[in-house]
């Protein structure tokens, strides 16, 4: 991650991700406090073990939360967006606990690293922040709630359908450049399972398939 001094363009860019969500006060604090940083597509902000001194807020970009089992398979989690947080990461914060998982740039992003004894200091003075902590939880809550009814009622066919056109919505373009063991690793299966599926899927014209990367035709 390379570090951005906190200039015109970079406080601009803060303010037209969270000024809808966040006060002035709230905004200026951020200023004074937080660490902008730059990470490239498929650099590691966070893993497994860490221990978190800081909790992200993402300016742009997009970035997947992944978990690990004892075996180093990784399954994907959810996604974070523009003027999203890592509700994991915070609960770590505030549990003063390592990290449980690990967060990967799915595109070049930027991002801003908030201290986290800020955190607890800023539920009780700012009430915007407070709500957008609560709200957080909430959100990535029901994601993990929809990526476990994928794991117990989807076949892989559609999980896979759907881990496409999430990673699309995502990143906004309709071409992912992606290869089928990435998908594979994300999924938590083969290969060899990933390609099958991608060649029904191709047939199906849903997507249509290049060399280490793909189109989405449908989402």
């Amino acid at each position: 991650m390379k570090k951005q001094a906190w200039g015109v363009e970079q406080k601009k860019l803060l303010k037209e991700s969270f000024e809808f969500l966040f006060s002035v006060d709230l905004i200026e604090a951020i200023f004074e406090s937080g660490v902008m940083y730059k990470v490239e597509s498929g650099e590691i902000i966070m893993d497994v073990g860490d221990s978190i001194e800081n909790t992200p807020l993402l300016i742009n970009g997009a970035v997947k939360v992944l978990r690990e089992d004892d075996d180093g398979d990784e399954l994907l989690l959810y996604f974070l967006e523009r003027g999203d947080t890592c509700a994991m990461t915070m609960s770590c914060c505030m549990g003063k606990s390592k990290s449980k998982i690990r967060a990967v740039a799915e595109s070049d992003s930027t991002l801003v690293m908030i201290p986290v004894e800020k955190m607890s200091q800023w539920i009780l003075h700012f009430d915007d922040w407070r709500a957008f902590v609560f709200e957080s939880y909430s959100t990535r809550m029901s994601e993990l709630l929809t990526s476990i009814d994928s794991l117990a009622f989807m076949n892989m066919h559609d999980r896979v359908y759907k881990y496409l056109r999430e990673r699309v919505m995502v990143s906004k373009d309709s071409e992912l450049n992606v290869t089928h063991q990435e998908v594979a690793n994300d999924l938590h299966t083969s290969r060899v399972v990933i390609s099958r599926i991608l060649k029904s899927l191709e047939k199906e014209g849903r997507i249509a398939l290049h060399r280490n990367r793909l189109e989405v035709l449908e989402w």
